[in-house]
């Protein structure tokens, strides 16, 4: 009996146990029994998870899941956006600015274009006037005297020079044209267009693009040619001979322009090609091609300065297809005797042309600002500086003209359209008689009024976007003379100089306030520099030579002289390591201080 009651009590005792660590830890039978699962959503108070919480879980859910409340939770599951507000603010404000790329990009294509056409006017108006004014003060020179400094009956100074630089500039121009027009009456564009027409779509469409891929490719190299003709032309020399090296730099210029001019010309006749055709496939596949353009530009990633680039190589393609499509109507209304029918026939081929060119450029934009995160406004800043380059072309101190500044910022050269033009007028127009004559001349006076006004406006209107910008106080800031930092002392034929005119006084030099009135300067021309040229020996005055204190012997000036070298040499030595230490920072540059965007059209670095 007593081993019975013993036995009795051990399991009593093993029974309370078993009992309190049931009521301590609850969940542990029901996992083993696979009724309910712990989950990490269950309260835990000390290390414990309330019981109470994982009875009434397991009386929410049902033991057997059916179809009917699966999609009832489906029809009424909600969801708040409101959670991640900054997210879908982002979104909408991106869709906010593909919708208002469209007219901030026409903005800037409508300025640039005007841009453009003024450049392109200038060749027709204002450079024949020009280079007529420059050769009657060549024959006036015996008027002035070769080198004299005033002219005796006109009382104008020459500054030493036979031409200012701008008017060497001037003639090599017209010099270029009239030989490269000469050139081009040996070029036949009627046997050009037979000899294209003849080829098969498909090679008429890989031509094409190898002709637009030369086209930037010319443009880019064409300008630094055409710089290096007028630097060397103009740059201070100290014997006569140098002035030979301008020959071999006008040769080159020459031959650049009378190919590129050619390559035009085989652009305009396939085009011409396309319109002609039955069936107008060949037009299609053209067209086609500018969409192709998306897919090599939308994927990429832009920056600031690439996406301005990209922006005024399209400006530049724009405004020369309008060309190309006016060359094009020119020969087809001669093929057709000048009838007003055949225009209308034209039209719609035309603007298919001019409306997937748009087109193109507003989805291209818009997708590339979209995935870059670049705003709408930043096509202001474009147009802000394009304007700075007009109204900087305007000043006193002005470096280059504006036809080539708009050369180098867009790539735009205006020398081998205008030759090709002026070829396909003289050849598509027949001029006989004194009326004839008089219609050119009224062509021509109507050519002038046009570019004037829109100089006019187009000036008028930069003012009031840089102003915009705030950008007046860099108008008025004094052109850096300052060698660069590289240990080197500047070359006398360094292209970049641009120093400030001797005639400029300190009243012109002071930056202006921003709502001052720009000063008379801007529209007046540079005064020559007398400078470059060491003015004839005087004989010192006996009152002059005794008012001067006589000389130290050398042997005072031996300690001051040893102690100049020595300064001089470590400066020298701390030059290089300045040089060195800026060739490792990564330059930021403005806008306004790169100078060539268009390098090959679209390429990115």
């Amino acid at each position: 009996m007593a081993d019975v009651s013993g036995t009795d009590l051990s399991d009593g005792k093993e029974a309370e146990i078993e009992l309190k660590k049931r009521q301590k830890r609850p969940w542990e039978d029901l996992h083993k029994s696979g009724n309910i699962g712990l989950t990490p959503e269950l309260p835990e108070t000390l290390g414990l998870y309330d019981i109470s919480a994982v009875r009434k879980e397991q009386r929410e859910l049902p033991a057997d899941p059916s179809l009917t409340r699966f999609i009832s939770a489906e029809l009424t599951r909600g969801y708040f956006l409101e959670h991640n507000e900054a997210k879908y603010t982002e979104r909408r404000e991106r869709v906010y600015t593909c919708m208002r790329i469209p007219k901030e990009l026409e903005k800037l294509m409508t300025f640039g274009f005007f841009l453009c056409a003024d450049a392109f006017l200038y060749v027709f108006t204002l450079l024949p006037l020009r280079v007529l004014l420059a050769v009657l003060r060549l024959l006036t020179l015996p008027c002035c005297g070769f080198r004299a400094r005033t002219c005796p009956y006109c009382r104008r100074s020459s500054g030493s020079r036979l031409l200012q630089p701008a008017q060497v500039c001037d003639v090599l121009k017209g010099l270029i044209m009239v030989l490269c027009f000469s050139m081009m009456h040996y070029v036949d564009y009627s046997m050009m267009y037979h000899l294209i027409r003849g080829q098969s779509v498909i090679k008429l469409y890989i031509i094409y693009n190898m002709l637009e891929v030369a086209d930037r490719l010319f443009s880019s190299f064409g300008q630094d040619i055409l710089d290096a003709l007028y630097w060397t032309a103009t740059e201070p020399k100290e014997r006569k001979r140098d002035s030979i090296g301008v020959i071999p730099h006008f040769l080159m210029a020459v031959f650049y322009v009378f190919l590129h001019a050619i390559l035009i010309m085989v652009q305009a006749s396939t085009l011409n090609v396309a319109f002609n055709s039955h069936n107008k496939s060949l037009l299609t596949i053209m067209m086609s091609n500018n969409f192709v353009e998306i897919k090599g530009s939308v994927f990429k990633k832009f920056e600031k300065n690439n996406l301005f680039q990209m922006s005024n190589s399209d400006i530049k393609e724009r405004f020369t297809s309008y060309v190309l499509l006016l060359i094009v109507c020119l020969r087809n209304m001669e093929q057709f005797s000048w009838n007003p029918d055949h225009l209308w026939v034209l039209f719609p081929d035309v603007f298919m042309v001019v409306t997937s060119e748009v087109a193109v450029d507003i989805i291209k934009h818009a997708f590339i600002t979209k995935f870059n995160d670049i705003t709408a406004e930043v096509y202001s800043e474009y147009r802000a500086s394009l304007a700075f380059d007009l109204v900087s072309s305007r000043q006193k101190n002005a470096c280059t003209d504006y036809s080539d500044s708009v050369a180098r910022r867009m790539g735009f050269i205006p020398l081998p359209l205008a030759v090709l033009l002026i070829r396909v007028v003289m050849s598509s127009v027949k001029v006989q008689g004194a009326l004839s004559y008089t219609c050119v001349f009224l062509c021509y006076l109507g050519l002038v009024t046009l570019k004037v006004l829109n100089s006019i406006v187009l000036l008028g209107k930069s003012c009031v976007y840089v102003k915009r910008a705030n950008m007046e106080d860099k108008l008025f800031e004094t052109p850096s003379t300052a060698p660069p930092s590289t240990g080197k002392p500047p070359s006398r034929a360094d292209p970049a100089r641009c120093p400030t005119p001797s005639g400029e006084t300190l009243m012109e030099q002071k930056p202006v306030t921003p709502f001052s009135p720009p000063p008379s300067s801007v529209t007046t021309q540079p005064t020559p520099r007398t400078d470059l040229f060491p003015p004839p020996p005087a004989e010192p005055s006996p009152a002059a030579l005794a008012s001067h204190p006589p000389t130290p012997p050398p042997e005072l000036l031996a300690p001051l002289l040893s102690d100049e070298e020595e300064k001089e040499e470590e400066e020298e030595e701390e030059e290089p390591q300045e040089a060195s230490d800026l060739k490792h920072r990564t330059p930021n540059k403005d806008l306004l201080e790169i100078d060539r965007f268009t390098i090959c059209g679209n390429r990115i670095d």
